[in-house]
């Protein structure tokens, strides 16, 4: 094989369009078979993948006057991007302390900044393009142990500090304004933050691109990709020639671009959906309802949806096994949150894989001149995959000031390399414990 060629197999194509969820089933008339790719393209940009942050990618370079062709080995939103927890969310997953320690204050903040401007990105383009995803405002921490309400301070006063407005402190008296739920001490609302639909708002993506003259060829898995310029993208019935390639495939990225193969892993996560609840009932447990994720590391996170039904995430699996009686496991937990679910059905429950970084902060890069890569989201997807489609696109249109902070950023490899999994299931195990004491 020559050095400036990768090849990867095709991967398999589910036999459905979606795994089998409550976003699958809602969004069931909105969904449109696109045609694979048959022949040959020259485009100005190729998009490997088909999900958020591809999709973004393709409207942010088409407004920018360039020709797009997107391939997807499945269907829109397949993956993450049609599966989440459906939290909209500034910052990254590595929080400010972390990403402070990795790049210093001044660089972590425009970078934190830059999250504001994905949140306000993806509200902006969901209002301008009516893009029906059941969007809501807040977000709430919720804070279950004194240490927890704590960071949350420290974090409120950063937030002030850096000019982000929008949260405040939910002290222990006002928490049941927005949860019902004795589990949790306080919190921080932020209203700069929401949760959606995010197989709609993926669907959603689609048709503004294509409505923005970009070309999506689902079914059309990216086999080879030939480095140089012009790089050349193959597909099993054709190829697209193009002035630059950005590979936005989650953690499938790696079987074409081996050197970032091991800078994220697979992790998998899960949502329960109830049948819908009495408007008594989804008032007295999320009376404002806003989203929650509490402050545990193996965290959990809840939100209704627009017809009352409560989608509960959580029970991560580092494995990359799905775990043993998952429905039954998800339903413990919930209960032991909200006890008055213990008699609602349970609809669907599903589940994806994410890809995590090492630390947590997502992981941009310039493989070569042409080629840039797109991953690590690492649970913070919505709105960072809106922000990465910008940068990227800044990029290949030639102002690479943006991209490179990210790309700046040094990523080490999960550690022992075919052995990683049950190394970071140990180390996961370890946060889980804490998560006890």
């Amino acid at each position: 094989m020559c050095a400036d060629v990768t090849t990867a197999p095709v991967p398999a194509l589910a036999p459905e369009p979606h795994v089998r969820s409550r976003y699958a089933a809602d969004n069931l008339g909105r969904m449109r078979r696109r045609p694979p790719l048959e022949g040959d393209l020259r485009v100005d940009l190729c998009v490997i993948g088909g999900g958020l942050a591809g999709l973004s990618t393709a409207i942010e370079a088409a407004e920018r006057g360039l020709s797009v062709a997107v391939v997807e080995a499945r269907r829109i939103g397949w993956g993450a991007s049609g599966r989440n927890g459906g939290q909209l969310l500034n910052g990254f997953a590595a929080g400010t302390d972390r990403l402070i320690a990795k790049v210093g204050e001044d660089k972590a903040r425009t970078m934190w900044r830059m999250s504001v401007e994905a949140l306000d990105l993806v509200r902006d383009r969901i209002s301008r393009h009516e893009i029906d995803c059941d969007f809501a405002e807040g977000v709430l921490m919720a804070a279950l142990k004194p240490r927890h309400m704590r960071g949350l301070e420290a974090e409120l006063a950063r937030e002030r500090a850096w000019g982000y407005d929008r949260s405040e402190l939910i002290p222990a008296a006002r928490i049941g304004e927005h949860v019902g739920s004795p589990r949790y001490i306080g919190g921080m609302l932020d209203r700069g933050a929401g949760h959606l639909d995010p197989l709609a708002y993926a669907l959603g993506l689609a048709r503004v691109a294509e409505e923005a003259g970009v070309r999506i060829f689902e079914e059309t898995s990216a086999t080879a990709l030939h480095r140089g310029a012009p790089p050349r993208v193959e597909t099993p019935h054709g190829s697209i020639t193009a002035d630059a390639v950005v590979a936005a495939a989650n953690h499938e990225n790696g079987r074409l671009i081996p050197e970032v193969r091991w800078k994220v892993m697979p992790v998998g996560t899960y949502v329960l959906a109830t049948e819908p609840l009495d408007p008594a009932l989804a008032e007295r447990l999320l009376p404002g309802r806003v989203a929650v994720s509490d402050c545990k590391f193996a965290l959990n996170y809840f939100r209704l949806a627009g017809d009352r039904r409560m989608l509960f995430g959580g029970r991560v699996s580092y494995s990359t096994l799905e775990p043993l009686n998952l429905d039954t496991a998800m339903r413990r937990t919930m209960i032991g949150i909200f006890p008055d679910l213990a008699d609602v059905p349970t609809a669907e429950v599903w589940g994806g894989f994410v890809d995590i970084t090492h630390d947590r902060t997502p992981h941009f890069a310039a493989v070569t001149p042409e080629i840039l890569v797109l991953q690590g989201f690492s649970g913070h997807g919505l709105a960072a995959t809106a922000l990465a489609g910008r940068l990227a696109a800044e990029a290949v249109t030639g102002d690479r000031s943006r991209f490179d902070l990210f790309h700046g950023l040094r990523h080490i490899d999960f550690p022992g390399g075919w052995a990683r999994t049950p190394l970071l299931v140990a180390t996961m195990a370890w946060f889980r414990l804490r998560d006890m004491l």
